[in-house]
């Protein structure tokens, strides 16, 4: 499956973005998909194959909300009261093969190109 992520930009603390991850190649709704950032991979949020589940990192819980759109093979990042350290690269990935919401970067098979997202003081 090939991933596109969009909607990383500049902007002020306490401002949102919503970032996007076009899925195309396969089946969407037959991957979990989970959001990352920075080069170490820090998990930020998960949802299911259904939408479900997710999961969150205790670092955005009550201000990120991740969803999907299985119609339109696309996952989202809604990010509000952003921070500083909220700064980075963020991608998307896909997990094919596990029944339950991933918070390990390595459980997951396919990865996008990352979307930058600087939130400025």
């Amino acid at each position: 499956v090939q991933l596109v992520e969009s909607g990383g930009g500049l902007v002020q603390a306490g401002g949102s973005l919503r970032l996007s991850c076009a899925a195309s190649g396969r089946t969407f709704s037959d991957y979990a998909m989970g959001w990352f950032r920075g080069k170490e991979r820090e998990f930020v949020a998960a949802i299911s194959r259904s939408g479900g589940s997710t999961e969150y990192a205790d670092s955005v819980k009550g201000r990120f909300t991740i969803s999907r759109d299985n119609t339109n093979d696309t996952v989202y990042l809604q990010m509000n009261s952003l921070k500083p350290e909220d700064t980075a690269v963020y991608y998307c990935a896909a997990d094919r093969f596990h029944g339950t919401v991933r918070t390990v970067p390595g459980s997951y098979d396919y990865w996008g190109q990352g979307t930058q997202v600087t939130v400025s003081s």
